[in-house]
């Protein structure tokens, strides 16, 4: 049988990059290539299937409709092939991945699944980290990371985990003294306790209640969600909080305040930069996180 003639593989993983990082020159620098060159590459590609791939206007590339056809016909197909040669290189070394997550999400829902991850690939490792501003630092010192925001930077490639509701969680003993019942006197007379990066959820909170002017006696502030629900479980206030940390806490010494439906402005995100999907390790993981439903 006779083998079909296929374009240079460099002008398809040339193409593919300009798409995928949304710029000539951004996949130039990844490629090592000259502007030049690489728009030599990308016109004997359509010089070889004879359709416009894109359109230029000011150093800019824009796919064209024929251009968007090929990329979805493509892509996956490239990297089919990427993952089919790396699965046939006799490489023992480690594959490494910097990851940053946020503690509360690493210990309730990330950890108890990364045994079946390391069964199915041994080779990857992760490095962890755990420090504030995660969003900021994708692309940096992080390959990826786990975040909560109410919609991530456009330029990320993102993958939304869940939605959420709004709890409010305190001790047993302190929710048995303010009542099943929104009493504006005496939650006014209590301490609230927000996370940092949350403030809207306590907007929200006190707007499906009723009292969107609540002005408690306190607010504390806090960095981690492990010492928010510690410190609702010790008393020390009211946690405004997600559903999924109260439920998978399993914490006999904490209670929900009120039967109220609040829909949470935030959700967890998987997020990286487009282009770091080539790399094996960001790539494997992130297929592990779409699969597995974390």
């Amino acid at each position: 049988m006779a083998i079909r003639r296929l374009p240079p593989l460099r002008a398809i993983e040339a193409f593919v990059r300009i798409v995928r990082l949304g710029s000539a020159r951004a996949a130039a620098d990844e490629l090592g290539l000259s502007p030049s060159a690489l728009s030599r590459r990308v016109s004997a590609l359509e010089e070889f299937i004879g359709k416009r791939l894109f359109t230029r206007q000011h150093q800019a590339m824009k796919l064209t409709d024929d251009g968007s056809a090929f990329y979805n016909a493509v892509a996956p197909k490239f990297d089919e092939l990427a993952a089919a040669v790396e699965g046939q290189v006799e490489d023992s070394r480690v594959l490494r991945l910097h990851l940053g997550v946020l503690p509360l999400f690493g210990s309730q829902r990330l950890f108890p699944r990364l045994p079946e991850l390391r069964k199915a690939q041994p080779r990857l490792h992760i490095d962890f980290d755990t420090s504030p501003h995660l969003e900021t630092r994708v692309g940096d010192t992080l390959d990826a990371a786990f975040i909560l925001s109410p919609q991530p930077d456009p330029s990320f490639h993102a993958v939304r985990l869940d939605e959420n509701k709004v709890y409010a969680i305190t001790s047993r003993v302190l929710a048995d003294e303010i009542g099943p019942q929104p009493d504006r006197e005496v939650l006014s007379r209590q301490t609230f306790l927000i996370h940092n990066e949350l403030p809207d959820s306590f907007v929200a909170w006190k707007q499906a209640l009723g009292m969107p002017d609540l002005d408690p006696m306190a607010i504390d502030h806090y960095d981690s969600g492990q010492l928010l629900l510690e410190a609702a479980a010790q008393g020390l206030g009211i946690a405004i909080m997600h559903d999924a940390h109260f439920d998978r806490a399993h914490d006999g010494r904490i209670a929900r305040l009120y039967d109220i439906e609040v829909k949470s402005p935030y959700s967890y995100w998987f997020v990286c930069k487009p282009h770091a999907l080539d790399v094996r390790s960001v790539r494997i993981f992130h297929d592990w996180v779409v699969q597995a439903g974390l």
